[in-house]
């Protein structure tokens, strides 16, 4: 274990955890709602520090982030605990409950990726990042001066001081907007919209982004509630790329998946609205990426691998400037 940052003790001797909004307030021998921060003696620690449950060298792609770097791979790792309770989760073995793991030191975990052939960095990822945050920020530090991109794949619920110590080492994050109503965030999520909303905007303005929101039929999905979060993020920038996930029954959800019909009617709503559209968990559909001034193709996508025929940021036919790095 390692000691955590970002806590105080309030006037009645209990620990409080400010690494995210939901601010625990946590006794001695307690644990966080997150399921990764105990108390000991007086001293609030990281209990999944260096203890990693899952690894793998990934398509970028998969993360998903569609215009940072498209037809690269990146080291992806994660963790165990969320401070979320999503009731869809398709990563609830390692996020809600305690799952094997393996120590790793983050020399080690730096060195291991800058071994892997055609590696551009390390994705935290998988579970919530934001709740390993001392390792990360470790190994950010430590890698300051490597060849390696450093990705948060989150939730977007961290408070804003521990988010705004780490995003100079981040290069691009996707950020999982759950829905665009507060009922869906504190019924279904245990959480609340708001400070996602603005880490988002805090997010975009220091490193690349992208978005993305599952739709479950009947919670989610209103033709009002995509328009209004189509039109919150075309506030913020029309060229963020949004990715529509299909929801498939998982952990304590089993409403049936969500009808290929309902995600192209939202998919087609958002376009009204953002230049950059995907629809993800859907096989078949088309994932290219396209100008959207002249429609010209500039990033074709199979599966996960993708064939770029871009050489800046500009569309070579029209010279449109696109959120896109190459």
């Amino acid at each position: 274990m390692k000691e955590a940052l970002f806590y105080t003790k309030d006037q009645y001797g209990k620990i409080l955890c400010e690494l995210c909004p939901q601010r625990c307030h946590i006794k001695e021998g307690g644990i966080g709602f997150c399921g990764a921060r105990k108390v000991e003696e007086g001293t609030l620690y990281s209990l999944n520090y260096g203890n990693i449950s899952s690894i793998s060298l990934d398509p970028i792609e998969k993360k998903p982030l569609y215009h940072f770097k498209p037809g690269s791979f990146i080291l992806s790792v994660g963790s165990f605990g969320c401070n979320f309770r999503c009731g869809f989760c398709q990563n609830h073995s390692i996020s809600q409950v305690k799952p094997d793991t393996q120590y790793v030191e983050p020399e080690e975990l730096i060195t291991f990726a800058l071994k892997q052939k055609d590696n551009i960095g390390i994705a935290f990822t998988y579970n919530e990042p934001s709740i390993w945050y001392e390792y990360i920020y470790d190994i950010c530090k430590r890698s300051a001066n490597e060849n390696l991109d450093m990705v948060l794949v989150s939730n977007g619920y961290i408070s804003e001081k521990p988010l705004d110590s780490l995003l100079p080492y981040i290069k691009a994050a996707n950020i999982d907007l759950k829905a665009f109503n507060n009922k869906f965030y504190r019924s279904i999520c245990a959480g609340d919209m708001k400070p996602v909303l603005n880490n988002i905007e805090r997010i975009h303005s220091k490193c690349h982004l992208e978005l993305t929101t599952l739709l479950v039929e009947g919670y989610n999905d209103s033709e009002e509630e995509v328009r209004d979060l189509c039109k919150w993020i075309s506030n913020l920038n029309p060229n963020i790329p949004l990715h529509l996930s299909r929801y498939f029954p998982s952990y304590k959800f089993d409403a049936p998946a969500t009808s290929i019909e309902k995600i192209t009617f939202c998919r087609d709503i958002a376009k009204e609205y953002l230049s950059f559209v995907y629809i993800g968990n859907v096989p078949g559909m088309d994932r290219n990426t396209y100008c959207p001034k002249c429609s010209k193709l500039l990033v074709k996508r199979d599966n996960f691998t993708s064939q770029v025929y871009l050489e800046d940021n500009n569309c070579k036919n029209c010279g449109f400037n696109l959120n896109i790095i190459i």
